[in-house]
């Protein structure tokens, strides 16, 4: 097949402005589900394949073998001098990927959820009843942002009113490409550096007084195996960022689809057994990360292209999970979609998102207390997106509650 570039945009950051280009994305699934790409963004490499079927988007996801994470990162930005140590879970291909995931995992097992899960609530509870009794609120800082701080405060044992020093670190990394958010790359550098010289200063305390939380067993080094310093900061950063801005923005894309959607938040209203299914639409629905690159470690064959090794190639999660032969009527918001086999926390293989049942956890209790306690959920001033290729994000959500 042919193997030019398609002068198409699917990749800047000005190009989702206004959030993703569906109808460049719909456009492709129908007629060239795959294509060679040219890069745009400075630093990116100068092509790169676009994947953007659901069923594509699961093969490559599943071949770690043949589409590498760990040979040029899972970002765009190429030549990253990051990769040259340590690297980030998601910049790793098994088995250094499985032995950082089987450490880290000792920090989310059942019994650890279970035992947070009724606290999550009473903070929920709170979020929402101080919103409804300021009727109205600026929804994003003061409750989809709350939540998911306070859960990676409780998860890794640090005091909770040091939450928003993660808020402020997480928003400078990853919005570094709107200028709203962040100086620039420069600042995200600085954001990073905080970042691990607050938890190298945590982890000195656990080391001087272990404790029952995660940070005291990823650094244990009395156990068979541990995290190195370079490595427990950049799980810090990856948990930091992962386990706030995702979750952060796929409560705000809720609650704005709900507000687009009244009937669906009535019958949620009505029945609270229809919360986890609309959890799992607005996941779909809202899909917090839009993409992640892996690159070719050898020439391989893609519904009849001829990817070659070193290729970059781009998985879109946000076309995939529009994707018309997998959802019917992909662009109606349906809280009973079943089955809903969406790819919002990856499409299988090593790099199924780790913190998965935390994410559905906070939002299943939030969304439970919306119900429970709003009449109405209405959209009172402008959106405010992040202009990001890669994170889906709201900025400002301003909302009145009744």
């Amino acid at each position: 097949m042919n193997n030019e570039i398609v002068d198409i945009d699917i990749i800047s950051n000005e190009a989702y402005r206004n959030g993703p280009p569906h109808e460049i994305f719909t456009r492709l699934r129908s007629n060239t589900p795959i294509i060679l790409a040219p890069g745009l963004e400075d630093g990116f490499p100068d092509k790169f394949w676009a994947i953007t079927k659901h069923a594509d988007l699961v093969s490559v996801s599943r071949q770690f073998q043949t589409y590498s994470s760990a040979l040029k990162g899972s970002l765009m930005p190429e030549n990253r001098p990051d990769l040259e140590d340590s690297r980030l879970m998601i910049d790793a291909d098994p088995p250094e990927h499985t032995r950082l995931r089987t450490l880290v995992n000792r920090g989310f097992t059942p019994k650890a959820m279970r035992m947070l899960e009724d606290h999550f609530r009473e903070v929920a509870a709170e979020l929402v009843a101080s919103g409804l009794a300021s009727g109205d609120v600026e929804f994003v800082e003061k409750v989809s942002a709350e939540l998911p701080l306070i859960a990676i405060a409780e998860l890794i044992g640090i005091p909770v009113e040091d939450r928003h020093k993660v808020f402020d670190w997480s928003n400078r990394m990853i919005g570094s490409t709107d200028p709203d958010m962040s100086s620039g790359p420069e600042d995200a550098q600085s954001a990073a550096a905080e970042l691990y010289m607050y938890f190298n200063g945590v982890a000195a305390a656990r080391r001087a007084d272990p404790r029952s939380d995660i940070i005291t067993a990823l650094i244990d080094e009395t156990a068979d195996d541990h995290l190195g310093a370079h490595e427990f900061e950049l799980f810090m950063l990856l948990l930091s960022v992962a386990g706030n801005e995702t979750t952060r923005n796929g409560i705000s894309h809720g609650v704005l689809a709900l507000t687009e959607n009244p009937d669906s938040f009535q019958q949620m209203r009505d029945d609270l057994s229809l919360v986890p299914s609309a959890v799992e639409e607005i996941l779909r629905w809202a899909t917090p990360v839009n993409s992640f690159r892996r690159t070719a470690v050898c020439d391989v064959d893609l519904r009849g292209h001829q990817i070659k090794e070193g290729d970059c190639v781009v998985m879109f999660y946000f076309s995939a999970n529009r994707d018309e032969e997998v959802f019917a009527d992909p662009f109606t918001f349906d809280i009973r979609r079943n089955p809903n086999p969406h790819v919002t926390f990856g499409g299988g293989g090593p790099h199924f998102c780790l913190g998965s049942n935390l994410a559905k956890l906070e939002m299943k209790i939030l969304f439970e207390e919306l119900a429970k306690q709003v009449k109405n959920i209405e959209l009172i001033g402008d959106v405010k997106r992040m202009r990001s290729h890669f994170i889906h994000g709201i900025k400002k959500l301003p909302i009145r509650l009744s």
